[in-house]
């Protein structure tokens, strides 16, 4: 029997963004069950024009797949309609799926109908934050099967899809899985670790307590506010232990799209050990960092979902986030003691509104993480996305969420997350790379058997 072939459209999944990583992860995942192609945009991409066949190191990876098939096609941006007609001429795709934000997309919407009068169009899709976004409605009803890597989105969908309501298989819930093989504790005496920690100038037993943030330099992510949170942090211990403490910032330290974090941290936390790491590494050797910080944290504003959180708890370091958007999903989140669904999220719409679950007693989470939920709420926009809640946790609430780790014994810290990672490997949690991978095929055969073309416009003379 021969496998459907799906055409992705996202960012290449040979680099390193956390839209190509979760490609890549889910890509592979399946490549036994579906042939894939994909137009593989980055901003002025360096192999632009030229086609990677990657069945080789398929191979290589998976020997046990028979006749493994991946084409990528490098593109700057995210492609345009001339370029998808010649892929789908090209390769003749079963399906064509999309990933990430919608407003990248608009030039596909506006051929929706062309495409699906012969293909369907699946989207692997995300909106970080309520009011629901109106605005979407049309691009929601332009897909066959939308697939939500949070729960808050799948009500979000629900109930933007007003004029073409949803039904029973197509709008479904896959999170971000992480490989839990590659994410995973490591001895203190692991070579490797120890190495790598030495050659990138932090020497394990150089310190106590090491905060890390793993994420872009971009504005909502609060990278700012990190450092003084961090720094109120360090002023509310013995002065003796300061210098034991750590802010690794995995990080670019100077962006336009966000600050001069080295300013920053100079202004704020002087004197502190604020350092930073801004190579590009591998999964490999971002694991050792998650085991080297005793917590990880997430502060953004705004954020779909968090990989950096995920990835530390599946590697067996506590975290701390902010009770926004995909970031909900992480913490284990109980409502009198039943895990919350996707499907309870049409009664909650969100957890981020502090006057009503911060004290809860309704409300319980995972001994994995540290929720801080947004102390301001402000109504952002720009003339594409006219409005969304920007959540902004106080850098004091985080400092105290920071200081109550510190004080947990190290031997907890660990157990605690240890519980985590086993939670998250839970079949009814999905946030495994193999649960995701599952989802996908489960989720995608489902519309491949389900789904009817659209019918053909027919013109006639006036």
């Amino acid at each position: 029997m021969s496998r459907k072939k799906i055409l992705l459209l996202s960012d290449d999944l040979r680099m390193s963004s956390g839209v190509g990583c979760v490609s890549k992860e889910f890509v592979l995942g399946t490549v036994g069950h579906y042939d894939w192609a994909q137009m593989g945009g980055a901003i002025k991409h360096p192999d632009q024009g030229k086609v990677f066949d990657m069945k080789d190191e398929i191979k290589d990876l998976y020997p046990e797949i028979e006749n493994p098939y991946l084409m990528i096609y490098p593109t700057n941006g995210y492609g345009d309609q001339e370029t998808v007609r010649a892929l789908i001429n090209r390769e003749k795709p079963d399906a064509i799926m999309i990933y990430t934000d919608p407003r990248f997309w608009v030039w596909l919407y506006q051929m929706e109908h062309e495409i699906r009068s012969k293909i369907p169009i699946f989207y692997y899709n995300i909106w970080d934050d309520l009011p629901y976004p109106h605005w979407n409605e049309p691009y929601y009803e332009s897909c066959d099967l939308i697939m939500n890597i949070s729960k808050q989105t799948v009500n979000i969908v629900n109930n933007v899809r007003q004029k073409l309501p949803v039904n029973e298989w197509n709008n479904t819930y896959i999170p971000h899985g992480i490989n839990q093989d590659v994410f995973k504790p490591l001895p203190i005496d692991d070579k490797g670790y120890k190495n790598f920690m030495k050659e990138s100038k932090h020497p394990v037993e150089d310190y106590e307590f090491v905060v890390f943030y793993n994420a872009r330099n971009i504005r909502r992510k609060l990278p700012g506010d990190v450092i003084l949170a961090f720094s109120t942090f360090v002023d509310m211990i013995p002065e003796e232990k300061r210098d034991k403490c750590l802010l690794l910032m995995h990080t670019n330290p100077i962006d336009e799209n966000g600050t001069n974090l080295m300013a920053v941290a100079d202004a704020v936390a002087n004197g502190k050990n604020v350092k930073f790491s801004d190579g590009k590494i591998s999964p490999e050797q971002l694991n050792y960092l998650y085991n080297f910080a005793d917590v990880t944290l997430l502060i953004s504003s705004n954020e779909g979902f968090g990989l950096s959180t995920a990835e530390s708890v599946m590697a067996g370091t506590p975290m701390i986030v902010n009770v926004t958007g995909g970031m909900q999903d992480q913490c284990g989140f109980r409502l009198d003691d039943k895990l919350l669904t996707a499907e309870d999220y049409t009664e909650i719409h969100s957890l981020h509104d502090a006057k009503k679950w911060k004290d809860n007693p309704r409300l319980t989470h995972g001994s994995w993480t540290k929720p801080i939920w947004p102390t301001n709420r402000s109504l952002q926009g720009s003339p594409p996305t006219p409005y969304i809640f920007d959540d902004r946790p106080s850098f004091e609430d985080v400092a105290e969420k920071l200081y109550e780790w510190y004080q947990t014994p190290k031997d907890e810290r660990e157990k605690a997350a240890l519980e985590g990672r086993e939670w998250m490997m839970r079949e009814d949690v999905c946030l495994s790379a193999k649960r995701m991978c599952n989802r996908f095929i489960e989720d995608m055969d489902t519309a491949f058997e389900k789904w009817t073309p659209r019918k053909q416009f027919k013109l006639y003379e006036a």
